[in-house]
């Protein structure tokens, strides 16, 4: 019996969102995000999303396109820029709502969620304002020691949307740099969990690749697979390709009006995938 071929278009990965779904966003900050399918979420009509999400450009090119609810995210940042600008105009103005926590609870609230659990306990968060800022927080009593501590509830994800290096037809994953990051817990948490790559190779390719501990997105967590050269553009994905910094700042400048946004969005968003990645090549 063969690899099952699970790949899918980017439409066909932007058809199974509805108004409304828990959508988590693999990568990191500017770090290897799935840029393609967020593009793709851009051109369609979906809105009213509440995101999870180490969030980078995938948070604030959505809220600043409307299609955001709420957010639970441990930080919103381009890296290089250190705040995302078009997620701090949402925030400050009232657009959206949110659920701010920290790195580490963020971590155990997907773990919780892999693991159908209901929450996970944890020493994070006490003795700061994450609690106060989250009233909904609930602390628990640990049995053993008596000890107060913060319960992280699970993050359920309705889709979970990563990018790898490579990935095979089935829909194994693979990362080629020195972070995995929590795409593995991203696709564990959700419904039905969908993956761009850089390549599809076939399966046995994966070993000339890189080191077996680099195949980090199982098959069994995957429910499509869609090729995507540049497919993290702009963000960071070494090896294959360099954060694009010039693109990088084009962006944020966008913030400073509609004019300008609505120029970026005319030139790089309101084309077909094939029409960005020729418009950023040149």
């Amino acid at each position: 019996m063969g690899v099952p071929d699970k790949r899918v278009s980017l439409d066909e990965i932007v058809g199974e969102i509805r108004d409304g779904m828990t959508v988590g966003i693999g990568g990191w900050g500017s770090r290897r995000k799935p840029m393609a399918i967020v593009r793709a979420l851009l051109r369609s009509d979906v809105k009213d999303l509440h995101l999870v999400s180490y969030g980078g450009p995938d948070v604030g090119l959505l809220c600043r396109a409307g299609k955001v609810r709420h957010i639970s995210y441990a930080f919103v940042s381009l890296d290089s820029i250190p705040l995302e600008p078009h997620f701090r105009n949402a925030r400050q103005s009232g657009a959206v709502t949110a659920t701010e926590l920290d790195e580490g609870m963020f971590l155990l609230g997907l773990q919780a969620a892999a693991w159908r659990l209901p929450y996970l306990p944890t020493r994070v968060g006490l003795g700061s304002d994450i609690l106060a800022a989250n009233p909904d927080l609930r602390t628990v009593e640990c049995p053993y020691s008596g000890d107060t501590l913060v319960a992280m509830p699970a993050l359920e994800l309705d889709v979970a949307l990563v990018h790898m290096h490579r990935g095979d037809q089935g829909g194994n994953g693979q990362y080629l740099n020195v972070d995995p990051y929590f795409d593995d817990l991203m696709c564990m948490a959700a419904k039905r969990r969908f993956m761009s790559v850089e390549r599809i190779i076939p399966t046995e390719q994966f070993a000339n690749e890189g080191p077996v501990q680099s195949l980090k997105i199982s098959r069994l967590f995957v429910d499509g697979v869609v090729e995507t050269p540049n497919g993290a553009h702009f963000t960071e994905c070494p090896p294959d390709y360099a954060r694009d910094e010039a693109f990088q700042r084009e962006y944020a400048a966008t913030a400073k009006s509609d004019e300008v946004w609505d120029e970026f969005r005319a030139k790089y968003l309101d084309v077909s995938e094939s029409d960005y990645q020729l418009r950023v090549a040149s």
